[in-house]
């Protein structure tokens, strides 16, 4: 196809432009691409969509793992608190028991020691201002220091009224003042503690009141 545009009388013509249409046209060509007598494409024939079941199915796996794991974690964790617990109460325990067994072998350590205070004790029962007294005192004197060092506490029982825990009445004296009642006048042999443990009571004399009509 071509036209030819002339120009008026008394001007040169132009050059002719000439026009090519390369394109063709086909009515027998549907909006999509297919020809009559052909089948239309059909869903089949499309790309296939990747499946989604695969990466569904990995995912539940993962999380299922994740929980087993997180479980074995926890119960790994409860295991191990359980387990110091009892080492801590294993070691308490130890160290109660070696507390207990130095505080018996320290007790009859301090047996020992009292009996020999006692022997002084009794020597010094009588006061004669001698020389020898005199340093019978002093020996006494250094052994109640290397006692109370020891952790011995020598409790007082003189002017105190009588408690059958700390002491032993080995005798009695009648009184007519209620209020001298089960008092401690006398102390023949004194009471003695261990970490607040009475580790050897005392022997006392106490009074007893007695009205005087029935004295």
């Amino acid at each position: 196809m071509s036209d030819t545009v002339e120009k008026p009388s008394g001007e040169k013509p132009a050059p002719s432009v000439k026009v090519n249409d390369r394109r063709r046209v086909r009515d027998d060509v549907d909006a999509v691409g297919t020809e009559p007598g052909q089948p239309a494409p059909s869903a089949s024939a499309s790309p296939a969509a990747p499946a989604t079941e695969a990466p569904a199915g990995e995912a539940q796996r993962l999380h299922a793992e994740l929980d087993a794991a997180r479980k074995r974690v926890d119960e790994l964790a409860r295991g191990l608190q359980h387990s110091e617990a009892e080492r801590e109460a294993f070691k308490q325990r130890l160290t109660r028991e070696r507390d207990q067994l130095l505080d018996l072998e320290k007790g009859k350590v301090a047996m020992v020691l009292l009996e020999s205070l006692d022997d002084l004790e009794l020597c010094l029962s009588a006061p004669d201002g001698s020389p020898l007294y005199q340093g019978v005192r002093l020996i006494r004197d250094g052994l109640v220091r290397k006692a109370i060092d020891f952790g011995l506490e020598r409790v007082e029982l003189l002017g105190t009224t009588y408690d059958p825990n700390l002491a032993e009445a080995s005798d009695m004296e009648v009184c007519a003042t209620e209020a001298d009642d089960m008092k401690v006048v006398a102390v023949s042999k004194a009471a003695w503690r261990l970490k607040g443990r009475v580790l050897r009571p005392g022997r006392v004399k106490v009074l007893r009141f007695v009205k005087p009509a029935e004295a």
